[in-house]
């Protein structure tokens, strides 16, 4: 990874410190049923924040579980390392943004460099993954604010821990100004020191954005994760089964499985699955898809912007790794069904506001009385 901007690389967002920071979190001794404290003078009622934060874990706790979770990420993929080649080759998906922190900060001395090192780059690749959808909309549209509000609620995701770093209090300021800027000039790029979104389309202009993983690699762990799955259910008696109705059988629920696992199983490169299992994993993958394309309309539907729906979709479109586009069979002819669906419309509407009619008004009411149908 080359540092594109030393005031705020991809490097240094990614990675955040080198140090555990323990959470600052209210005590918990004043709290009572209710979320009030007991003191009949002063009775005082917390905010739903406030309670949130009692609850929340201590980062020693968020580290030790971290290191549970990936021990037994590694056992079961085989590997003494999550690294190979200087590449990530561990599915680390399954941690979440505080544990990934911890395993990058060395949280209580419990991780190992290529750890660190891994951690950041599923760091690095998470935030890449979130960024590419608004990417390729702000590509086509020419306006840049969605892209820039999309890494604002990337940011604001994060940890309490990796929050109070000053890498990130950098970031999320620029992103404020930027996405101020860009209200005003939503096609114009901003130039905003600190400017994390800068960075990553710096990266992607010159190819340097993470690659997927090896998608062999993603088929292997695929299988060995299947074979764990059934090796327990028979540990507990019980026969393994894709029958979500059964009552003797426990059922195996692929939906628990990314898309590009689900991929991996239903493409079936090097014969590692039975047709039991890719028909599983086409259903999981065909339902999944459906329930995308419903969530981009009622998105489009709830805008009120004729585009919105094919905008969606090329989001959806540009997030995909090439396998997952494969496997659920959104190919080439779709993406460019959707790019001819906007253009088509934007014509629509820019006709109709050269010719006296009220675009933003007559279409949106047009298309909001067909999404009501």
């Amino acid at each position: 990874m080359s540092i594109v901007n030393t005031a705020y690389s991809a490097a240094n967002f990614y990675a955040a410190a080198k140090s555990s920071t323990g959470s600052s979190l209210p005590s918990a001794d004043a709290q009572s049923t209710g979320a009030t404290t007991s003191d009949p003078a002063a009775t005082v009622t917390l905010s739903e924040a406030a309670q949130a934060a009692l609850g929340e874990k201590d980062f020693a706790t968020v580290a030790a579980e971290a290191r549970a979770k990936l021990r037994e990420l590694l056992s079961e993929a085989g590997r003494t390392s999550p690294l190979k080649d200087g590449k990530l080759a561990l599915d680390m998906a399954s941690l979440d943004h505080r544990e990934l922190y911890a395993i990058s900060s060395n949280g209580e001395g419990l991780f190992t460099a290529d750890e660190q090192e891994a951690a950041d780059l599923e760091m690095q690749r998470r935030f890449e993954a979130a960024m590419a959808g608004p990417a390729a909309v702000a590509d086509v549209t020419g306006s840049w604010l969605g892209l820039y509000k999309a890494a604002a609620a990337y940011l604001d995701e994060l940890g309490p821990e990796e929050k109070a770093e000053g890498d990130w209090t950098s970031a999320r300021a620029a992103l404020t100004e930027a996405i101020k800027t860009l209200t005003a000039d939503p096609k114009t790029l901003p130039d905003i020191e600190n400017d994390p979104v800068a960075v990553y389309l710096k990266l992607r202009e010159t190819g340097e954005t993470m690659p997927p993983r090896d998608f062999s690699d993603v088929a292997g762990d695929a299988r060995k994760a299947l074979d764990k799955l059934y090796a327990d259910a028979l540990a507990n008696g019980r026969v393994p089964t894709f029958n979500k109705s059964t009552t003797i059988g426990t059922y195996i629920d692929l939906d628990a499985f990314d898309s590009r696992t689900l991929s991996a199983i239903a493409l079936n490169e090097g014969s590692q699955f039975s047709r039991e299992e890719v028909r599983a994993a086409e259903a999981s993958l065909r339902n999944r898809s459906g329930n995308a394309l419903n969530a981009a309309f009622k998105n489009a539907a709830k805008s009120g912007s004729p585009t919105a729906f094919s905008q969606n979709i090329i989001s959806l479109y540009a997030a995909m790794t090439p396998e997952e586009r494969q496997a659920t069979g959104w190919g080439e002819n779709f993406y460019q069904a959707a790019m001819a669906s906007y253009e088509e419309t934007y014509k629509l509407m820019d006709i109709l506001a050269s010719a006296g009619g009220n675009s933003s008004a007559g279409s949106m009411g047009w298309f909001r009385s067909l999404t009501a149908m």
